[in-house]
């Protein structure tokens, strides 16, 4: 059975992409966005390409491709039409797979459906990403609760950001999960020094399948 991650976050903007562009890459594996919000300039699967370094067919092609930069139900209704959650089943790959969600883990897919639901009835193992700004103790064990009232598999976090060890500690600790690393911020970001960045913080061996915390 080929490894299958989800990665979502705490918050918008905190870098879950790269995150996943540098997971992905590490793993030599392939990518998939199911709902993409927003088509001005570059998608976050342009992105995922670019730093990566992995060929254009291991980008598999997102589910819905949304006009508005928004939650998924208010950027669907907007463009005439509902997502149908049918259409979001995992992707036939033999490859090891990095699913980047839209958002975090409480956005409304439909006015029915929550993120979390979906990721619920795939059971594949959640990476959380966490920024270590303000507010990332109280963001990050929200999503844990969550993730845990629903039982979905958790493999550990991924912090992102200059070093907070009090913050990190904190949400390791009192959540109970796995710190997998820190990605630093990096002055120059491109597929090279994003990779020597992964594996100068994180363990490859870390990311297997079906390893839930």
């Amino acid at each position: 059975m080929r490894p299958c991650f989800l990665v979502t976050g705490t918050d918008t903007d905190i870098g879950k992409t790269v995150f996943a562009a540098a997971l992905v890459g590490a793993l030599d594996g392939a990518y998939w966005k199911p709902v993409q919000a927003g088509l001005t300039g570059e998608t976050d699967a342009k992105v995922v390409q670019r730093l990566s370094g992995l060929a254009g067919n291991r980008i598999l092609p997102e589910a819905y491709r949304l006009s508005t930069p928004a939650s998924p139900h208010i950027a669907a209704k907007r463009d005439g039409l509902e997502i149908d959650t049918g259409r979001l089943a995992l992707p036939d790959t033999h490859l090891p797979l990095v699913i980047e969600a839209a958002g975090g883990l409480m956005v409304p897919l439909t006015r029915h459906v929550l993120q979390i639901d979906l990721f619920a009835s795939w059971a594949a193992p959640v990476i959380l990403c966490a920024s270590t700004k303000l507010g990332t103790i109280n963001h990050s064990l929200l999503s844990i609760e969550a993730l845990r009232r629903r039982a979905v598999p958790f493999l550990g976090i991924a912090f992102i950001g200059e070093e907070n060890e009090g913050s990190e500690r904190t949400i390791i600790e009192m959540g109970q999960v796995r710190r997998l690393g820190r990605l630093p911020h990096l002055d120059l970001l491109d597929a090279s020094s994003l990779r020597m960045a992964f594996d100068s913080n994180f363990c490859r061996a870390d990311f297997v399948a079906e390893m839930p915390i």
